[in-house]
């Protein structure tokens, strides 16, 4: 048994680590905290999670990061925020697993670039998606949760920048839904702009480019250079990612799928699809990430198509599989259920 607390528990990704947690029966959640909700029962900001556990008893703590005396710590703060906290628990000798951006590269200098933010400084990270850095996660003190987009852009490409199939460029767009944008309502998010309409955003500026880039090239010895551009989709949750991709020479549609079986043959979360493509109701609420398509057109463009929901894979879900491989737990601990369909 182990013993988590969540800084940062009244967002979506806060409420999804609260739903996943709460099922697992090795864990007990010691504080969740809040500077604004000090002292209001967890269930009654997160409602969905009335009668699970103890959550019924528990509120949110006003507690400052020092006084927090558990095993492991989730951050579900903002970019910029984790920063001036991690550093604390680490010295503290504390598992952390931090949902922002602030450690997921190696070099400071391209975070206050994409982020327009000054760090300050780099701990010992790993960035932590399962699918690559399995081993390296479990001996971590500090795991960099991915983004999002990366998430599905990087599992849907890893397999051919591996096996060197495509050329070095590469372009990638993908729909994402509104609860992405957090749990703190915008011009941008408000219901009226948002349903029946479809919105590319920060077109070729988005922070998570160099994210993508910079896993990618660690399979390769050569520089990616992608393009990458989201929209935003009158969805609730979920990405669907397309990846556009140029072969260097003719391979069939079954060579290209065989080489996606071998490299997630031993992943728990990642299913190709050998027929069609995925769709965002086959991994809503799950941690999976769905891959397919596969088709080459008479140019030699081969379109990947992956799908994963952003609260999940994309973040918390992924977040408690990082927590189970550090603590020597079975990984799919409280995180092998299939999506919500319909």
């Amino acid at each position: 048994m182990i013993t988590v607390s969540i800084i940062g528990g009244t967002g979506y990704t806060g409420s999804e680590l609260l739903r996943i947690l709460s099922n697992h029966p090795d864990v007990e959640i010691k504080y969740i905290t809040s500077r604004k909700m000090d002292g209001v029962k967890i269930t009654k900001l997160h409602p969905n999670l009335k009668g699970i556990k103890n959550l019924d008893n528990m509120t949110f703590k006003n507690i400052l990061p020092e006084d927090i005396d558990s095993d492991f710590v989730f951050c579900a703060t903002p970019h910029g925020a984790s920063m001036k906290i991690v550093p604390e628990l680490y010295e503290k000798g504390m598992k952390i697993i931090d949902l922002s951006g602030d450690y997921r590269f190696e070099d400071i200098a391209t975070y206050e670039e994409w982020y327009n933010l000054e760090h300050t400084g780099k701990l010992d990270a790993v960035y932590g998606l399962p699918e690559l850095h399995r081993e390296d996660i479990k001996k971590a003190k500090l795991v960099a949760n991915p983004g999002c987009f990366p998430t599905g852009s990087i599992l849907a490409l890893a397999p051919l920048v591996k096996e060197d199939l495509i050329e070095d460029r590469i372009i990638v767009d993908s729909k994402t839904g509104v609860s992405g944008a957090g749990v703190n309502p915008s011009e941008t998010t408000h219901f009226p702009n948002v349903n029946e309409n479809i919105s590319p955003y920060k077109i070729t500026t988005h922070r998570h480019s160099p994210e993508i880039e910079k896993e990618l090239e660690k399979l390769t010895n050569k520089n990616i250079k992608l393009s990458f551009t989201p929209h935003l989709a009158p969805i609730t949750r979920g990405i669907l990612t397309t990846a556009h991709t140029f072969l260097k020479e003719d391979v069939s549609r079954e060579q290209i799928i065989d080489v996606y079986e071998r490299f997630y043959k031993n992943e728990p979360f990642v299913r190709i699809f050998d027929e069609g493509a995925p769709t965002l109701t086959g991994v809503r609420g799950s941690n999976f990430c769905d891959i397919g398509g596969f088709e080459v057109d008479r140019h030699g463009r081969l379109v990947v198509v992956s799908a994963i929901d952003n609260l999940v894979k994309g973040a918390s879900g992924q977040a408690v599989h990082n927590m189970n491989l550090m603590a020597g737990f079975d990984e799919t601990e409280s995180l092998l259920y299939g999506g919500l369909k319909p």
